[in-house]
């Protein structure tokens, strides 16, 4: 008895610290648990605060501003001196310059048929497709006359655009379109896929005024098809970035370092500023790595660098601040086109291929089809800047539907201003054109819409 007592006594002192070491271990914890939380509060808290400082202490510029008497004027000659960090200004217009972000309102009015969602339906009666015959167009580009350079194919003139029931597109009427168009001046403004929609317009038509009563000037900065016996003009100005740029030469624009002045489309404007109806159009040429900034107040020569996404959110920004202050929707129309896409890797529509629109003959037929040739977060950020500026500017979107179109490009089918060598030549996928689109094609589709919402 005694024995099992002193068994039961010795064993005491051990439960005891047993307790209290349990005791110690829980208080452990839970001190641990409270600091771990108190930590993320106070980095929370201060990552708060610290978005709140960098959203009071953020710079914007006002753009459009009268450029002072010394300023220079981009050109392909222009250079970077020095490059410094991004500064992180912004161009601000509206509500941003308040620093309080805008309340963005609807650009438009919700439409009972969306026109920009269908599909593509073969037609080829000669009296339909295609809207009008490459042969016949004085004013083709050899860049996208593909009959004319060989493509064997000519399906790809025959697809129509066909809206989900119960809409439908207006059908295109080329008289209508010059009533239109009496007495004004239509500019499609931006790179060469909107000069691709304006050899297209003029194509469409040309072919109803005598050849005495039309003329087109010497391709230039500015060039322009006129029609004498509607007094009425359709033009094409080469701003492939809207603002102010070192490649703002329609011919000499292939250059190792591209600079833009993000805080002025002045100069382009003033060229613009006096059309009727504007088609605008920026996308690719931000798609081609960094681009050095050159804001009007800063020294010649003196740069800052920015990723193509930030530049073209700038340059956004300063052509929504012209429109907003000069735009008024009831006496000039103005319209934004969507990014057109590209279809440089087989492989998203078709997995295992290692090809890219080379021998392509057939639209996707796959309605939820999206490649990675277009950017989904630019495409958040154009519609962000055009919400901002409401009826003063209609969207003509032609993403989706031009994303069916892999067989709708001139691949090898097209001038080539360099000599292509004899490797080239072996692989025609290496070489082949997927961005532009062939004419008659894809981009009659897309002044057919324009014409259905003027």
């Amino acid at each position: 008895m005694s024995q099992r007592w002193s068994r039961k006594k010795s064993r005491l002192p051990l439960a005891g610290l047993l307790f209290m070491l349990a005791l110690a271990v829980t208080f452990m914890v839970l001190y641990n648990e409270r600091s771990i939380q108190q930590i993320h509060l106070h980095h929370n808290t201060n990552r708060e605060q610290d978005l709140r400082e960098a959203s009071t202490f953020t710079s914007f510029v006002h753009p459009n501003l009268p450029p002072r008497n010394n300023l220079e004027v981009l050109d392909r000659f222009s250079r970077c001196n020095s490059t410094n960090e991004y500064s992180g200004k912004k161009i601000g217009w509206g509500d941003h310059m308040s620093g309080q972000g805008s309340d963005f309102v609807a650009a438009a009015k919700e439409e009972i048929c969306d026109v920009f969602s269908g599909k593509w339906v073969f037609d080829n009666s000669s009296s339909s497709y295609p809207l009008h015959k490459e042969s016949e167009c004085p004013y083709m580009s050899d860049q996208l006359a593909c009959q004319k350079h060989g493509r064997p194919d000519l399906d790809y003139q025959h697809w129509r655009w066909q809206p989900h029931p119960p809409c439908n597109l207006k059908r295109w009427n080329v008289t209508e379109m010059w009533e239109m168009l009496r007495g004004k001046r239509l500019m499609f403004v931006g790179d060469s896929l909107n000069r691709g929609q304006w050899i297209s317009m003029v194509c469409l038509l040309q072919s109803v005024i005598p050849r005495d009563k039309q003329s087109m000037s010497p391709n230039a900065h500015l060039t322009i098809f006129r029609a004498e016996d509607y007094n009425a003009t359709v033009e094409f100005l080469w701003a492939p970035l809207l603002v102010e740029s070192n490649s703002d030469d329609p011919v000499n624009h292939r250059l190792d370092e591209r600079i833009i002045r993000p805080d002025s489309v002045l100069k382009h404007a003033s060229k613009w500023q006096h059309a009727d109806i504007l088609i605008f159009n920026t996308y690719l040429w931000w798609r081609q790595g960094p681009v050095k900034i050159q804001w009007s107040s800063e020294e010649k020569g003196s740069c800052e660098e920015v990723n193509g996404a930030e530049g073209m959110e700038m340059a956004m920004n300063a052509w929504a601040h012209w429109v907003s202050n000069n735009v008024d929707p009831n006496t000039k129309r103005v319209f934004f086109v969507t990014m057109s896409p590209t279809h440089q890797w087989s492989r998203e529509w078709n997995p295992g291929s290692e090809g890219n629109c080379y021998g392509e003959k057939k639209p996707i037929e796959e309605e939820t089809y999206w490649g990675s040739g277009s950017d989904i977060p630019t495409m958040r950020m154009v519609e962000r800047v055009l919400r901002g500026l409401g009826p003063k500017v209609s969207v003509i979107n032609i993403t989706q539907l031009s994303e069916y179109r892999k067989d709708g490009h001139p691949s090898v089918y097209r001038k080539f201003w360099e000599p292509l060598n004899d490797d080239r030549l072996k692989n025609p996928a290496s070489y082949s054109d997927c961005i532009h689109w062939c004419v008659p094609g894809v981009p009659d589709v897309w002044n057919q819409l324009l014409f259905h919402f003027l």
